[in-house]
């Protein structure tokens, strides 16, 4: 093993690191614990507003196992050093790979990638974390299995245990990624492994198909916290349908996301459309066509809203761009297909179908997302602007049209003000409205990484003053977005990590949960 870093875990010392490094290499081999500097690269890259020294990993271990999970567990509580878990570390935009606090030891869990489990008849499959959505679709494509998942937009190297452990959603009707895992293996920090629901029990053969078990409901505070090590997952699968209809439908004006949200709402809760509705705006599409900023814009600011009027012109592109989909039997969906088509007609709506999509790279990741195909596409976002700055802000509104155009001129005004692009989008729940936005800005620029720092704090501050939360946020924002819940959540919290982490060692600070 190479020599220590000069990055230590918070007030431990380095003769103490050292010991506990072996203990750990004694367990999992030499070569599954990385301290060398050029190795640790890929763990230290963030593209968040922050100086890289604040994530600072003091090591990296890769063990392959439960069991070996188990006993590094003990070597770390005995010499209190903190450890921060990832599954694939695609987490791009809210801190990838690296920890949440400087001198964490990050916990790669990439050797556990087996698919332990797929029941074509049941449509579920059991999961460990290092599990990527391209591995599994591959699976699912070798061995014939007409089953389809859902998957984020940048999915391809991502994983699902990972996605689901931070709540994240997809684009077929089964998007809301919790609601439909079921039953999960869980480390704890004590070494213990807890299964959930029904996976409790001796024996139990439903722990794939039913949630819930007996009492409490444990598997929802695994989810965005820090209370132990999800090693397994399971999930349900979509039956693959008979017919599939992708379509998008493109509106011409910013003020058209009132009509577009009014129309739609009362389609997706009756399951008329049954997944989740992407409404994208011009300036998240203009970068997966390619389309380049600098072609339409530059020096400083915000860009004008008569260049992107002029590359919606240019490219076909609507001022928002809904994307959803009909799954059932020819039958059932030429009947909603009329619905689809008088709720255009009738919204002023420019439907295109996938016959009609045929060359528009834009069209076709998204059209392969609402069927679980992984891929990349939505990584042309970060073209737009270059210099590797990426932050999420994602409030949550209601499925209104009010709500939306209320918060997309917050966002608009609030961006515009330290000179960042509004590229955003919402993706329509049942009832409830993700809209995520991404903060592009040139990392290698100090001063637009100053704004950019400054741009995301006046946007939390500002929508949770209106009562819009925040559903997920990168490391470098968590106890900011924590603290916009009130201390009585974060009291609760903090109870529950006293109880199942005494000595504070998974993740402290991540989703601001500390002792």
């Amino acid at each position: 093993m190479a020599a220590i870093r000069k990055v230590l875990p918070k007030g431990i010392s380095a003769g103490t690191f050292a010991t506990a490094l072996r203990e750990i290499a004694n367990i999992i081999g030499t070569d599954n614990v990385i301290v060398d500097d050029e190795k640790i690269v890929p763990y230290e890259k963030i593209m968040m507003p922050v100086p890289d020294h604040q994530h600072a990993p003091s090591a990296v271990i890769t063990p392959g196992s439960v069991d070996e999970i188990q006993r590094i567990m003990k070597v770390l509580n005995r010499h209190r050093i903190p450890v921060y878990p990832i599954s694939t570390g695609k987490n791009i935009g809210y801190g990838s790979a690296a920890p949440v606090q400087r001198g964490q030891v990050v916990m790669d869990l990439r050797r556990m990638n087996r698919i332990l489990d797929v029941d074509p008849e049941l449509c579920t499959a059991l999961v460990e974390p290092g599990v990527t959505y391209q591995q599994l679709y591959d699976y699912l494509q070798e061995k014939k299995l007409p089953l389809w998942f859902s998957c984020p937009a940048p999915s391809a190297i991502a994983g699902p245990l990972g996605n689901m452990v931070d709540r994240g959603i997809g684009y077929t009707p089964y998007g809301e990624h919790f609601l439909f895992s079921c039953g999960m293996e869980v480390v704890l920090a004590s070494g213990e492994v807890l299964r959930t629901g029904m996976g409790a029990m001796a024996k139990s053969n439903t722990w794939q198909v039913f949630k819930w078990g007996y009492g409490p409901t444990l598997d929802g505070i695994f989810t965005q916290s820090n209370y132990g090590i999800v090693t397994k997952m399971g999930m349900w699968l979509m039956p693959a349908p008979p017919d599939f209809r992708p379509f998008c439908i493109q509106y011409p004006n910013e003020t058209d996301i009132v009509k577009i949200v009014e129309a739609l709402r009362p389609l997706r809760v009756a399951m008329v459309i049954p997944n989740a509705v992407v409404i994208a705006h011009t300036l998240w599409e203009a970068p997966c066509t390619p389309v380049k900023r600098s072609d339409y814009h530059r020096g400083p600011g915000a860009i004008s809203d008569a260049a992107v009027k002029k590359i919606q012109e240019d490219h076909g592109i609507g001022a928002w761009n809904v994307y959803a989909g009909l799954y059932g039997t020819k039958e059932t969906n030429d009947a909603n297909w009329k619905i689809i088509e008088a709720v255009a007609a009738a919204s002023g709506g420019k439907i295109i179908t996938q016959d009609q999509s045929r060359g528009s790279e834009a069209l076709q990741y998204r059209f392969d997302l609402m069927k679980g195909k992984p891929n990349l596409g939505e990584f042309g976002l970060y073209n737009w602007r270059g210099g590797g700055g990426s932050i999420w802000f994602a409030p949550v509104s209601q499925a209104k049209g009010a709500e939306t155009l209320k918060q997309m001129k917050m966002a608009k005004n609030i961006l515009g003000k330290y000179g960042f692009d509004y590229v955003g989008e919402f993706v329509v729940g049942w009832r409830d409205m993700h809209h995520v936005i991404d903060l592009l800005y040139d990392r290698s620029d100090p001063e637009q990484t100053k704004q950019a720092y400054s741009c995301y704090e006046e946007l939390l501050h500002t929508f949770a003053a209106e009562g819009y939360g925040v559903y997920r946020a990168s490391t470098a924002f968590a106890e900011k977005v924590a603290s916009t819940y009130g201390p009585i959540k974060r009291d609760v919290e903090k109870r529950l990590k006293k109880a199942l982490d005494p000595n504070n060692i998974i993740a402290p600070g991540r989703c601001g949960i500390s002792l």
